[in-house]
């Protein structure tokens, strides 16, 4: 399956679909502060870390493919689950990246006071990209 950007999606969604995320968003994120708020901040930041618009994210992705078949005339169940899959390949390979970002951030904020927050910031964002791409790319191989 090819990936790529299409950005005349964005006009093909409602603004309740966006809305849905947005609530699963903020429904996660808060989860995610209740349970610091409980069992303290290390646990609550690996439940912030879970990609948080996901679960609707996908579930939207996999019916508008399905629609797009279904108006053609096709069954769109299959297509709709691969392109469903492929949207979760990709959030969990981000979030596998996310550990290079932690890696740095842990490692150099708390203890580099000579370096820049956003300088450090910046290098851990790089490598999350970086990382992420790299992993995609591996992905292809195996």
């Amino acid at each position: 399956m090819k990936i790529e950007a299409d950005f005349s999606a964005l006009k093909i969604v409602k603004f309740h679909e966006y809305a849905l995320r947005f609530f699963f968003g903020g429904l996660v994120t808060a989860l995610a502060g209740v349970i610091a708020k409980h069992y303290g901040p290390v646990i609550g930041g690996l439940f912030l870390a879970f990609p948080a618009i996901f679960p609707a994210s996908a579930t939207l992705i996999e019916k508008h493919e399905k629609q797009k078949k279904q108006r053609a005339g096709l069954d769109g169940t299959r297509r709709g689950r691969e392109a469903a899959s492929v949207d979760a390949a990709g959030a969990s390979l981000g979030a596998i990246g996310l550990v290079a970002f932690a890696v740095i951030v842990w490692r150099y904020l708390p203890s580099h006071s000579s370096l820049p927050s956003w300088l450090v910031l910046a290098a851990a964002a790089i490598a999350w990209l970086a990382f992420t791409i790299a992993l995609w790319t591996l992905r292809r191989h195996f």
